[in-house]
């Protein structure tokens, strides 16, 4: 019997915690249209292509479509040419959007606030045009984490970004398929795969509290290696992965 290589060992891990978050979580049912939003990063990557992968399974039945939004005044840079033909590979639609914002007039908030806040416009608007149900977004288990402690240390409560969220004003339900992956594991999948990098990265991207929060976590995490799941469970037992 052949021993398994490191990259099949880590696309094992990957594909597994990707079932069992959407199993634990309840993140996709027969018939969901579902939306991905793709960045062009890693996550966002390793998500269109699990997503991918899945929807060949004959249950539930579901379909996928996704889309990546350009903001003209952020110098950030995907190959939107590479997104279509990686989609391509799993059936899937890739549509190419572009938005933007005037940071200087409009100062109502962070330039980062204002950039997620109008692509998420765009994908609710997008979502309901092609008759989507749900919206699925990249994050990790890290991404939900770093959530929780900056939430708890910069606003004074306890929450994250849940792994389902159902939206109260519109008839869609967020949903974050890879809520169960560690980012290191992404991170050494994305190596294996070769998925193209971003032609320009984000220049907000390390002028955040998040990165901070992101080497903190690390630190601890050498002081006790078992601390993600005292966190995770701590989430779950207050109720703070699913919002209906």
């Amino acid at each position: 019997m052949a021993i398994p290589t490191a990259e099949q060992k880590i696309e094992k891990k990957i594909v597994s915690r990707f079932h069992k978050g959407i199993s634990t979580y309840n993140l996709i049912e027969e018939g969901d249209r579902i939306l991905a939003g793709i960045s062009g990063g890693k996550d966002s990557l390793c998500l269109l292509e699990m997503l991918g992968r899945r929807m060949k399974i004959d249950r539930p039945h579901f379909t996928v479509e996704a889309v990546h939004i350009r903001m003209e005044n952020i110098k950030y840079e995907t190959d939107t040419g590479y997104l279509e033909e990686f989609a391509a590979q799993y059936g899937i639609r890739m549509h190419c959007l572009t938005t933007g914002f005037n940071a200087h007039t409009d100062t109502r908030k962070s330039p980062c606030f204002l950039c997620s806040w109008n692509r998420r416009k765009q994908m609710f608007m997008k979502a309901q045009e092609l008759g989507c149900n749900k919206i699925a977004l990249g994050h990790h288990m890290d991404d939900i984490i770093h959530t929780a402690m900056m939430n708890e240390f910069f606003q004074g409560h306890f929450s994250t970004m849940p792994a389902m969220l159902k939206m109260r004003k519109m008839p869609l339900t967020i949903i974050r398929p890879l809520c169960m992956v560690e980012e290191r594991d992404i991170y050494r999948y994305a190596r294996y795969r070769e998925y193209e990098k971003q032609v320009k990265l984000c220049p907000y991207e390390t002028n955040s509290h998040r990165s901070d929060i992101r080497d903190i976590f690390g630190r601890i995490e050498e002081m006790n290696p078992e601390a993600r799941y005292s966190v995770w469970n701590a989430l779950e037992s207050e109720g703070k992965l699913i919002e209906v």
